[in-house]
Parts: structure tokens; C-alpha cells; sequence
């Protein structure tokens, strides 16, 4: 993924968890995790935003090391 994109992040608690959805701005691609509501939100975007990556570099044919 080249660059910043934005990244909007949707927060949804349930109980001891939290549901964390990461959506890129440019092409509208959404993925999921699930943390501890525990962690701090800093640490859910960080991976919700590597898998957010992940994925755009999937749907482009880019390898991944």
C-alpha cells in the first residue's frame, strides 16, 4: 500500500471484547478483528490497519513477504 491512506475505524464493545472494523476511505474495503476491550486503541488499529494492507495488497496482485 503506497503512502497514507485513510482509514476510517468503527469501534463496536461486546462485553469483554471488541469488535474493530477497519475501512479504507479510497476503495471502500472493510475488514474485521476482534480484541480485548482490554487493549488500547492505538493497538487495535495498528492491527486492524496491517490486515486492512494485507488485504489491499491481495485484491492488487502485489506479493507479501
Amino acid at each position: 500500500m503506497a503512502g497514507k491512506r485513510g482509514v476510517i475505524f468503527e469501534y463496536v464493545p461486546n462485553g469483554p471484547y471488541i469488535k474493530v472494523s477497519a475501512i479504507d476511505e479510497e476503495t471502500g474495503t472493510e475488514v474485521s478483528i476482534v480484541g480485548d476491550a482490554r487493549a488500547t486503541q492505538s493497538e487495535l488499529q495498528r492491527i486492524a490497519r496491517m490486515k486492512l494492507e494485507r488485504r489491499l495488497d491481495q485484491l492488487s496482485g502485489k506479493p507479501r513477504p
